[in-house]
């Protein structure tokens, strides 16, 4: 695995990890009000944010 793919997955992990660590008692509010969206919504909302992290790379690469 390159290095550029190492230090990707780390970032992600650095950005995952922001918000449980800075503001947890929202963190765990907005995540009981995601778990009562239905599947479908949920679904609809990581496509779109897959499409626009691969925007996002094509732009800036």
């Amino acid at each position: 695995m390159s290095q550029e793919w190492l230090i990707a997955i780390g970032l992600f992990l650095v950005f995952e990890g922001l918000m449980p660590a800075l503001l947890p008692k929202q963190w765990k509010q907005t995540m009981s009000e995601i778990a009562k969206h239905p599947d479908s919504s949920l679904r609809i909302m990581g496509l779109i944010s897959m499409i626009l992290g691969l925007v996002w790379i094509y732009f800036i690469s």
